[in-house]
């Protein structure tokens, strides 16, 4: 099983997308758990991941976030995937990371 984690600044807005992500990794058959938090949470939540997609309001964190979970992949999810909550497209962007 897959550990997909979701970094916002608060780890709210990424709730639907995070969602919708579950949805298609069904769709798929991937088993993964996917889950939301804040950006801040890295050090500790982020290293049990495997792979980080970071909102793209805190894309600015990415080298953090990378310094804190150097053995995890690192993203940021693209404006417009995280725009329309397209859990199709983050998932695909999830799987890349994670060499699936």
């Amino acid at each position: 099983m897959k550990n997909i984690v979701l970094m916002c600044a608060g780890g709210m807005s990424t709730s639907i997308i995070m969602k919708n992500i579950k949805k298609a990794a069904d769709v798929e058959g991937l088993e993964c758990e996917v889950s939301a938090h804040a950006v801040n949470e890295a050090a500790t939540i982020g290293r049990n991941a495997d792979c980080i997609l970071l909102g793209p309001q805190v894309g600015y964190a990415k080298d953090e976030v990378c310094a804190a979970c150097p053995e995890v992949p690192v993203g940021v999810i693209p404006m417009t995937t995280y725009g329309m909550m397209d859990g199709v497209k983050a998932l695909a962007q999830a799987k890349e990371l994670m060499g699936l």
